[in-house]
């Protein structure tokens, strides 16, 4: 909140002085606009053995953004449930990125910001649709990530260039692609191996509202601890210092999202082991592999999201896989209908039943049902 608070308060002196100096000058900071959501949860679940039914605050952020010397667009976000220190349930920063847009074909962004993976990943959580991302965005993507990393919202450090060319008859571009060199650790850390991540993708746009890409991701994940390892011989060795694991992706994706209508599907495959404990609290030392688990995992999904009264009333269903080996045998399947409720811009109300069918289970199949209020400010 600090940091929001400055840049407001620098924002406003930038604007009293030139009001008082008639001068024509160039603003330092323009377009200021602040903003935020909360999303409301209530989900239930009839899993065998982990049944459950409660409320639950999803995500509540605020952000600040403006324009700084004209060229400039900057953000700063913040997450109410979430935090830098233990990366447990205070808040902590999501966004802080500048970027120059002085050409549509050449943008150059630098800070913390979504990586340039899949059509889905940068999507807004809300206007996104369904209960939460795809299963395959949320482990290929840097959400909740396969390979151990403390959850990252899809979000890195580092820097991306980017840009939209070759204009048609109607002055629309066909073309975007956008690249990044990041440290691979996920939000707010600094890198381990110093080893970069290379994460880059490309779409064309052949008619308004279609997109057709492709995406690669080549790097690593890292942490610093202990392990132990095993020899030809049999015998055991306790490690330290750091280690790293690979993440190798590429996703392919197509997206139809006109006349009230949204169409999407994307398919991630991974190549790289994980940790066997996930970061959660930013004090783990165990550098275990998870060979058990395997070095490739793959997800699909496609969904549709229809306009039963326009600007108001949706209809959607997706059909979600995720497969943590890469094997029928470790599937996870959500076959997901439901309905969005628009009241003006601001406020929707979702609703959604799962069929889960989870073979990795004893009892493969399971119901859940989610029910939202979402608010954007």
């Amino acid at each position: 909140m600090k940091i929001l608070t400055s840049l407001a308060l620098a924002a406003l002196a930038t604007i009293s002085a030139s009001a008082q100096d008639k001068k024509p000058q160039i603003q330092v900071l323009s377009d200021i606009k602040f903003s935020g959501y909360v999303m409301t949860q209530f989900q239930a679940s009839d899993q065998e053995d982990k049944e459950s039914n409660s409320f639950n605050i999803r995500m509540v952020r605020m952000a600040l953004e403006g324009r700084l010397l004209q060229d400039f667009y900057w953000k700063v976000q913040i997450q109410a449930n979430g935090n830098t220190s233990n990366l447990g349930s205070s808040p902590r920063m999501v966004d802080a990125f500048a970027e120059w847009q002085k050409y549509d074909a050449f943008k150059i962004k630098a800070g913390q910001f979504k990586r340039p993976f899949s059509f889905e990943n940068p999507m807004h959580p809300i206007t996104q649709g369904f209960m939460g991302y795809s299963q395959g965005i949320t482990k290929l993507s840097g959400f909740s990530d396969r390979v151990g990393e403390h959850a990252s919202n899809g979000r890195d450090v580092g820097v991306q260039i980017q840009g939209d060319f070759l204009k048609n008859n109607s002055g629309r571009n066909l073309v975007h692609y956008q690249v990044g060199v990041f440290n691979g650790q996920g939000t707010n850390q600094k890198d381990v191996d110093q080893r970069k991540d290379i994460i880059g993708g490309a779409w064309v746009m052949p008619i308004k509202g279609l997109r057709i890409g492709a995406f690669g991701w080549t790097g690593s994940y890292a942490r610093k601890g202990t392990w132990t390892e095993i020899d030809a011989n049999g015998n055991t060795h306790d490690k330290s210092g750091v280690r790293s694991v690979s993440r190798n992706r590429y996703a392919f994706s197509a997206e139809y999202a006109a006349n009230d209508w949204t169409v999407r599907s994307e398919y991630i495959h991974s190549q790289g082991y994980g940790f066997k404990q996930s970061m959660s609290s930013g004090k783990e030392t165990d550098c275990n592999i998870n060979y058990a688990a395997g070095d490739k995992a793959d997800g699909f999904y496609a969904l549709m999201i229809a306009p039963v009264v326009s600007k108001k009333l949706y209809a959607k269903a997706r059909y979600d896989i995720y497969r943590p080996r890469a094997e029928w045998s470790t599937s996870k399947t959500n076959y997901e209908i439901g309905a969005n409720y628009w009241i003006g811009k601001s406020i929707m109300i979702g609703a959604e039943y799962v069929r889960v069918n989870d073979r990795s289970l004893k009892k493969h199949d399971y119901n859940m049902v989610d029910v939202e209020l979402d608010v954007k400010f």
